[in-house]
């Protein structure tokens, strides 16, 4: 099974353990894929963020959370990209996106937590993204700058679908799958 890094937007300094992290939408969207995982232990995500240690705990961010970041980008297998509408790019996410597609070449599975029907990701009769797909995009201008580098997955976030994306070995390192946007057919 592929490993799985997740990438999401928190305020930081952040701390999973405080009353305020599931406040905070990303978080509580990439907890929804964890809830999934451990009540059906057959749901398809390999979670590197189960951990010893946080990556955003408000240590010193040069020499302690960005090689945390690395370490765990270099274990991965693909990134799961969690935009929603209260995404912006903050400095660890640009730094996660930054070396997991600039320097890893990692594909990408976004996962669209606003978007949850298919039918809301391609305009109406044609293949192309809706606008709702590029506004999301648009929240992220260091991944819209990345994506052509690698292999994007885009998915709503719909418990089926996103297990579909995520049994898809094309979208694991090293497979020769060419860069480009993808949709899941059914």
């Amino acid at each position: 099974m592929a490993k799985n890094y997740s990438v999401f937007h928190v305020e930081e300094p952040f701390n999973e353990l405080s009353a305020g992290a599931m406040s905070q939408k990303d978080y509580f969207y990439y907890n929804q894929l964890r809830t999934w995982k451990f009540k059906d232990e057959l749901f398809p995500f390999n979670d590197l963020h189960v951990k010893k240690y946080d990556v955003r705990d408000g240590s010193d961010w040069d020499t302690v959370l960005k090689p945390r970041i690395k370490q765990r980008l270099d274990q991965a297998d693909n990134i799961i990209l969690i935009l929603s509408e209260n995404t912006f790019q903050s400095r660890c996410l640009k730094a996660e996106l930054e070396y997991g597609i600039g320097h890893l070449k990692l594909p990408v599975i976004v996962i669209y937590a606003d978007i949850t029907d298919k039918k809301h990701m391609k305009v109406e009769g044609k293949k192309d993204m809706s606008f709702k797909v590029h506004y999301f995009l648009n929240k992220l201008p260091v991944f819209k700058q990345l994506k052509s580098q690698v292999p994007v997955l885009h998915v709503p976030l719909e418990k089926e679908m996103v297990a579909k994306a995520l049994k898809k070995n094309n979208f694991v390192k090293n497979t020769h799958l060419q860069p480009n946007n993808y949709m899941l057919n059914d």
